[in-house]
């Protein structure tokens, strides 16, 4: 009963704000929608397209405001004006009561909150759809004397948020079915796909255990940075649904005249914020993906003056050493206009069909990037590539993988922030470095080296028991398939002697090139 007074108030709400016209016009012809063309009649429908839909989700409350964000990521899915326009959904909701939040801190903790805390603040500070945040002092004990007057945030989940959120998603589920059957627009769109997309999102969030897990893995890749700061979890106090960490402070990087009037440097800020995020990307494969301003500070305190603080780690994307190596050399083969070599990286990546003819799919990159190269490079936009060369790639049946519509959303994020600090930013020269950097070691001779160092205890282990495998595996095969085994190992121990070959060269080509510096040295002094 409640799926269908909730599916009412969906149609309702759709009508009021006039989006029957665009479901009507997606349906084939028939009962369907000869009925919405009646209602249509009545419908308003004076608004842009992407405008209704936004506003729709902001009725329907936050979940869907939520859902609108993350269907603004798939821009390879969605017409330019509609992602834009979803991507203004701002995440404002309205805090629980004061009660409800000391009773679940309470109850996670297993004491009252007096005896945890010397102060703490029932007034949130933030509120969004799924959890809440409130500061805090606490006040240390016997087993943790360090938490004495630790200024803490304590970010508490909404209470019975998840059967709210089961029901949505059961009923956005629905309506995608209803979306697939009833248009070939709806089944290109791959609705029931990006809804369980959102699922999985959603649900990584309910969890903060997972997300202070996440920022205690970024925090331990930027602990020597001059750029970043992440905060500390206290671990001994955070739960599924309650965490408590670090206070951090700092002034929102939205806030600009605040920061301007502090004297923060904003081309150091664009420059540091890029390469902030390459360096998570390509370094690491690990990147905070939820970068809108309300999780991003400046601290203005004396000894960090300047850097960048990141909050909320809820959504995070990760990204395989395959996921690298394929965007750094698309985007270096872009930089260098060699449309021919994207094309091949998008067959190699098993992500177009291998009988895709390589000319073709030149061609389509080329018609997309070609263009740009009639601008200064300050005034290429990365992100707008990456999402019109996806958009051209569905022609080739492309599957977009999730990790890389996730990265490419980030990226619209951090290069729209950029410009916005300094709208003379010139992204290219700032990521290209990185790029460089990184794929030299990939495939250079220090990506050699660091190979050969890293199989090098799999061949310790593997050597010595060798002559014992391969004398068993003898010993149960026939005698007709002991010329193959034998013709194995020739192969094995090819492979072996090669790689030491390969070491010993690498060593020697090291120890020549350092003896060389130290000659030279002592001549020059």
């Amino acid at each position: 009963m409640s799926r269908i007074v909730r599916l009412s108030k969906i149609f309702f709400t759709a009508w009021r704000f006039g989006l029957l016209p665009l479901l009507r016009d997606s349906l084939k012809p028939g009962l369907r929608r000869s009925l919405l063309s009646v209602l249509c009649w009545f419908s308003p429908n004076t608004l842009p397209r992407g405008e209704r839909i936004r506003l729709t989700l902001e009725a329907l409350g936050p979940i869907f405001v939520k859902f609108g964000q993350v269907l603004s990521t798939r821009r390879d899915l969605l017409p330019e004006d509609i992602a834009d326009e979803l991507a203004k959904l701002q995440d404002q909701v309205p805090p629980f009561s004061n009660a409800k939040s000391r009773e679940i801190i309470e109850l996670a903790l297993g004491s009252p909150i007096e005896d945890v805390f010397l102060s703490f603040d029932a007034t949130p500070v933030a509120s969004a759809s799924v959890a809440q945040v409130h500061f805090g002092v606490l006040r240390g004990n016997e087993q943790h004397p360090e938490w004495r007057d630790y200024l803490v945030a304590v970010k508490v989940l909404r209470p019975e948020i998840l059967p709210i959120i089961e029901g949505d998603i059961a009923l956005m589920y629905d309506l995608a079915k209803l979306v697939e059957r009833s248009s070939e627009d709806g089944r290109r769109l791959k609705p029931r796909e990006v809804v369980a997309e959102f699922d999985t999102y959603l649900h990584d969030e309910l969890d903060l255990m997972r997300e202070a897990a996440n920022a205690s893995q970024l925090r331990r890749y930027f602990a020597d940075s001059d750029k970043l700061m992440i905060p500390e979890m206290v671990w001994d106090l955070c739960h599924t649904n309650v965490m408590v960490m670090e206070r951090m402070h700092g002034i929102s990087i939205g806030r600009m005249d605040e920061l301007r009037a502090a004297g923060v440097d904003f081309k150091k800020l664009a420059v540091d914020g890029v390469e902030i995020f390459f360096t998570q990307v390509f370094q690491y494969g690990f990147f905070h993906a939820d970068m809108h301003p309300g999780n991003i500070l400046i601290s203005l305190e004396p000894d960090t003056f300047g850097r960048y603080i990141s909050l909320d780690f809820g959504i995070v994307g990760t990204l395989s050493q395959f996921d690298k190596n394929y965007l750094a050399q698309n985007f270096l083969a872009f930089f260098n206009r060699d449309y021919r070599r994207v094309a091949e990286l998008h067959v190699e990546s098993g992500w177009v069909p291998s009988e895709t003819r390589i000319e073709d799919l030149e061609g389509a990159v080329r018609a997309v990037c070609e263009p740009y190269f009639d601008r200064p490079l300050k005034e290429i936009s990365l992100g707008i590539v990456l999402m019109r060369l996806f958009q051209t790639s569905r022609r080739f049946k492309v599957e977009i993988q999730p990790q890389l519509t996730l990265l490419q959303k980030t990226l619209l994020n951090v290069e729209g922030l950029g410009r916005q600090l300094d709208p003379d930013l010139d992204l290219w020269k700032t990521a290209k470095p990185i790029l460089e950097k990184w794929v030299s070691r990939q495939l250079g001779w220090r990506g050699l080296l660091e190979g050969l160092k890293e199989e090098a205890p799999n061949w310790a282990k593997l050597l010595p028991t060798l002559p014992r495998l391969i004398a068993e595996s003898l010993a149960q095969r026939p005698q007709q398939d002991r010329s193959l085994e034998l013709e194995v190992l020739k192969t094995i121990l090819d492979e072996e002697r090669r790689t030491r070959r390969l070491l010993a060269g690498a060593l020697l080509f090291l120890g020549g090139f350092l003896v060389g510096a130290f000659l030279i040295a002592l001549q020059l002094h």
